[in-house]
């Protein structure tokens, strides 16, 4: 199955104009793969910035966005406003905000399926605690994030799913490629039972935690991984390695 490599870097708090020159130049510089989809989220703030002078073979994703078109929720943005941007990509449901926001699955998984039917592409997290993957949860809680998008939603073809488990996001542990392997093909059984076969070969599942330019090719080589999302490396050099991961 020819499923396109998809690499997206998210810049979560960070940036400011002058580092985010710093990281626009060293992705232009590349040379980032032709086959690799490449998608940096941004900070909100600078979304316009980044749009106007990313290179064109790099698109522009948001962290987040709410499920309604417009109306009185303070600090909040709609898929419209992204779309009237340019910005065709969103991020939702990372785990920072299911943690530390309180994000629940079904508020998600409105705001993802709010966002498709405004033509936004959504790049959709899921993921267990290390006391949930201790427990032996991992594969009821990604089951259980999921169903609850599958609720909302019937069609996947603009979804990409980030495996990111929590224990794993910035704490410098990463899953084992044979860990992060099980997981994807796990979830990609889930799919063929309980979505489709055709969703399931189609979809694209990304890794995301602690992925950097040296465990980059090894996770990458695995079948049922099909990109990273990507946080404190997308800010440095290295991140053009990893979208170079698979060649």
């Amino acid at each position: 199955m020819g499923r396109k490599f998809v690499v997206g870097g998210n810049w979560k708090m960070n940036g400011s104009k002058a580092q985010i020159n710093d990281i626009l130049a060293f992705l232009k510089s590349g040379p980032l793969n032709q086959d690799t989809e490449v998608v940096v989220g941004v900070p909100a703030v600078y979304l316009d910035y980044v749009k106007t002078n990313a290179p064109a073979n790099v698109e522009v994703a948001a962290q987040n966005c709410y499920k309604a078109e417009k109306g009185a929720f303070t600090g909040e943005t709609s898929p419209a406003m992204l779309k009237d941007l340019g910005v065709n990509w969103v991020i939702l449901g990372h785990s920072e905000r299911r943690q530390i926001f309180g994000e629940s699955d079904e508020l998600i998984a409105e705001k993802v399926a709010f966002a498709l039917s405004n033509g936004l592409k959504v790049i959709a997290c899921i993921g267990e605690t290390l006391q949930e993957r201790e427990a032996g949860q991992t594969e009821a809680v990604v089951f259980r994030q999921t169903q609850a998008i599958a609720d909302k939603i019937q069609d996947w073809s603009n979804v990409v799913i980030a495996y990111e488990p929590v224990w794993a996001i910035g704490t410098g542990k990463t899953a084992s490629p044979q860990q992060a392997q099980d997981v994807h093909k796990a979830l990609r059984d889930w799919f063929s039972k309980n979505i489709s076969a055709e969703v399931a070969n189609a979809i694209r599942i990304q890794y995301g935690g602690s992925v950097t330019g040296a465990n980059c090719k090894e996770l990458g080589s695995q079948p049922d991984i099909d990109g990273f999302l990507v946080g404190g490396a997308s800010l440095k050099p290295e991140f053009v390695n990893i979208v170079n991961a698979r060649q």
